[in-house]
């Protein structure tokens, strides 16, 4: 029987995760896109100690690492950045603005890399040559000329190294502002709002040895067969040495479940695979904080009960008394949250939660893990308050195996904020500037990224420098986001490739090429070494090995001191000097961060080291010093999605798939090759509603009075998929047109990609 075209492409998907799907996607996309010389043996030298830092995500390196130490997605994003494809001034010359518009994003970035910094030209519609001093003289004197300097944004991709961050963010508080719109404030800063409130520190507590002697491991909200494979490796070894991993998701993730390690003969040449997680929760979009306030009722439960019986609590009551404030307050609101609203809202029954709490009153450490999934919703800050909550009731945290791990998407997001990319600066921040710089930062808050846009949509911000990134597809609302860029002055993109935000044009816009990470970055004192921070708060050196893509790029500490200098012609930082030698700029950032002391020193030791995190010790950096429980009122962590809606959709990536990057249309795991059109519901969501695979629906986003909005996405093909009830998902960013500008977590900012509130309407 022939398939009906509406179904090619969907099939289910058998294997494990890794093994050799694995290794043939890595072979596939090496010879897709790099040459098979020393381009291919450079792999060899991702994530070594005289090598690069993957450019993929921020799982951190072990300590004594393997001949390699690199996953699928590290390899494709490896290729993708050190491809032989190249987008020359004669590619630009032959192809209009307006042409390049209509393609595909994912034949945007197959263009290959950038070789020259261009500049648009309105009278061909095409970006043209321009020399490096002419471009940042131009840009300098666009910026000179605005009288408040609060009307440019200053943008930061999570790629970016800790040296060139510390220098962007030094040029733009030189310059007078501190609009600092990042990645972050799409992804963890929930994170980074929600856990000095919690315990002092806005990082996870853990690090890769904790994985080594916990005895239960959480994993919510993340799907590391695809966001972070490396991950699975240290989840196998959780599993065979026999303690516990279990799993929340809306969706059955193949990268939860089991693994095939492409690093193991046995289970290679067996077919064989490490089960993972031993029981898998598959929470209602929107459910989370129910799920967590229902585990904690039940633990309190449970300990009241055994001591009933005369044996031992379940909860850490010395360590509360010790350590903490705002029990009372957090028993009473558990107490006064009804069993029957937890259920309706978490998706999970009253014995399903209650397993959930004994396994973790018998586990004596537990790690939580979490992603996205818990972050990008209204009211994200407060469930990742929860699930420190959790963790505190048992002493969780400051202790071997035990903690809490936040799971940071690009490779040096979290660096980037360490070293002072932030909209909010601290006193201790402006402080190490004016005393080792000698001018004094402005202290005014500044925009993060959905601020940044309502500003341009205002006309308030003319300017837009973003060091890296793909800001415009990133944002929800493509509508509003894309006219709002459009009435910019000036934007100013330094990226390794093209992507959609480079097509929407202000009066002047500039493409300013950089170096990847994968290449040597040469400057007056020599070659350099850049330093990320992982998700472990690990600082380590990275080492390009790779020739240039083009003798015209420039390293991003490079572009950042060349437009600083052409802004600020009375500036009071060496911006020359630092960039002659980085070891310069190391030695600046502890000057002005106090804990990177004997920064470059410390750097030299394998695998780098680790920064202070007082959480890790008990130290609690709070107003009291106490960690804090703090109490979410409710259980909706979306309030105009579930439960007052009975179907609720979550954005995806796909397996091929870095957050806005996409290497290819596949998405193995889930049963999708070469398309991106689909639609995953629950089975009996899709019987409900008299839908079969291969269907075609329209999706429709609902305003908070539960009517149709404008916001749809239309022609998606149904695949039935094993997920939670009352749950839809479909692939970000396209979903983002479903995806208001308005709503988002108002305490971090980030916005709610992971909870709409939805209708389908069958295609004729």
């Amino acid at each position: 029987m022939k398939q009906k075209k509406s179904t090619i492409g969907i099939a289910p998907y058998g294997g494990s995760a890794g093994g050799w799907g694995a290794l043939k996607a890595v072979a596939d996309a090496i010879r897709g896109q790099m040459a098979v010389n020393q381009d291919v043996i450079a792999l060899f030298n991702v994530n070594q100690p005289q090598g690069f830092d993957c450019p993929g995500c921020a799982w951190p390196d072990p300590l004594h690492t393997s001949s390699f130490e690199f996953c699928e997605n590290g390899a494709k994003a490896v290729s993708w950045e050190a491809t032989g494809k190249r987008a020359t001034p004669d590619f630009f010359a032959a192809h209009t603005v307006s042409e390049l518009w209509q393609r595909h994003d994912f034949d945007l970035e197959g263009e290959g890399r950038l070789t020259q910094p261009m500049k648009y030209d309105a009278a061909t519609d095409t970006y043209r040559p321009i020399e490096w001093e002419v471009a940042f003289r131009e840009i300098g004197a666009t910026l000179q000329r605005y009288a408040d300097p609060d009307c440019v944004e200053f943008y930061t991709s999570g790629r970016t190294s800790n040296e060139a961050a510390f220098l962007y963010q030094l040029f733009a508080r030189e310059y007078g502002t501190n609009n600092f719109p990042d990645c972050s404030n799409m992804c963890h800063e929930p994170t980074s709002v929600g856990l000095p409130a919690s315990i002092g520190v806005g990082k996870g507590t853990v690090t890769l040895e904790d994985f080594e002697h916990c005895d239960l491991v959480m994993c919510i909200g993340h799907n590391p067969g695809t966001n972070h494979p490396r991950m699975l490796a240290t989840l196998r070894e959780v599993a065979k040495r026999g303690a516990t991993i279990v799993a929340f998701n809306p969706l059955q993730e193949r990268g939860l479940e089991r693994f095939t390690s492409p690093q193991s003969p046995i289970e290679m040449l067996t077919l064989s695979a490490t089960t993972l997680s031993s029981t898998y929760y598959k929470v209602r979009v929107g459910g989370d904080a129910a799920m967590l306030k229902g585990i904690m009722k039940a633990l309190l439960t449970l300990h009241q009960d055994a001591l009933a019986r005369g044996d031992n609590g379940v909860i850490d009551e010395a360590f509360i008394a010790e350590h903490t404030q705002g029990f009372t307050a957090l028993k009473a609101d558990l107490d006064n949250t009804p069993w029957q609203d937890i259920i309706a809202v978490s998706g999970l029954n009253h014995g399903e939660i209650l397993h959930i709490a004994r396994l973790y009153a018998n586990a004596e450490r537990t790690i939580i893990c979490y992603g996205m999934g818990i972050t990008q919703h209204q009211h994200g800050t407060q469930n990742v308050q929860q699930l420190a909550n959790l963790l505190l009731l048992r002493g969780n945290i400051g202790k071997p195996g035990a903690g809490i791990c936040p799971l940071r998407g690009h490779s040096n997001v979290q660096g980037d904020r360490t070293v002072g990319i932030t909209e909010i600066p601290s006193q201790a921040l402006l402080d190490g500037i004016k005393r080792t710089f000698g001018f004094t930062p402005p202290a005014k808050h500044g925009h993060a990224a959905v601020a940044s846009i309502r500003a341009i949509q205002q006309g308030s911000s003319k300017a837009l420098i973003c060091l890296g990134g793909n800001l415009a597809t990133a944002m929800p609302d493509p509508d509003v986001t894309f006219a709002a860029m459009r009435k910019l002055e000036l934007v100013v993109h330094m990226a390794t490739k093209l992507n959609r935000s480079h097509l929407l044009l202000a009066n002047d816009s500039y493409l300013l090429p950089v170096l990847g990470r994968t290449e040597k970055d040469r400057q007056a004192s020599g070659s350099q070494s850049i330093t990320v921070e992982d998700s472990m708060s690990m600082v380590h050196a990275s080492r390009g090995t790779l020739q240039p893509a083009s003798p015209y790029l420039r390293s991003e500490p490079a572009i950042v001191a060349g437009l600083a200098r052409a802004t600020l012609p009375n500036s009071k930082v060496p911006w020359e000097a630092l960039v002659a030698d980085y070891a310069r700029i190391r030695d600046a950032i502890a000057s002005v961060f106090p804990a990177f002391k004997d920064y470059n020193t410390r750097i030299q030791q394998p695998g780098g080291f680790r920064l202070y995190n007082a959480a890790s010790e008990r130290q609690w950096n709070t107003p009291n010093g106490r960690a804090q429980f703090i109490i979410m009122p409710g259980i909706n962590e979306d309030p105009c999605g579930s439960p007052h809606h009975d179907l609720v959709l979550t954005t995806l990536r796909s397996h091929d798939q870095y957050n806005t990057t996409l290497y290819g249309l596949n998405d193995r795991y889930r049963g999708v090759t070469g398309r991106r059109d689909v639609l995953f519901l629950n089975a009996a969501e899709a019987e409900r509603r008299e839908l079969r695979v291969g269907d075609k629906v329209n999706v429709i986003a609902l305003d908070a009075d539960g009517g149709h909005s404008s916001r749809r996405l239309d022609n998606l093909t149904v695949v039935v998929y094993d997920m939670a009830p009352g749950s839809a998902a479909t692939y970000y960013p396209e979903a983002n047109k479903l995806v208001p500008l308005d709503s988002y977590d108002h305490d971090s900012g980030v916005p709610a990609y992971k909870s709409v509130p939805v209708a389908l309407e069958r295609c004729a």
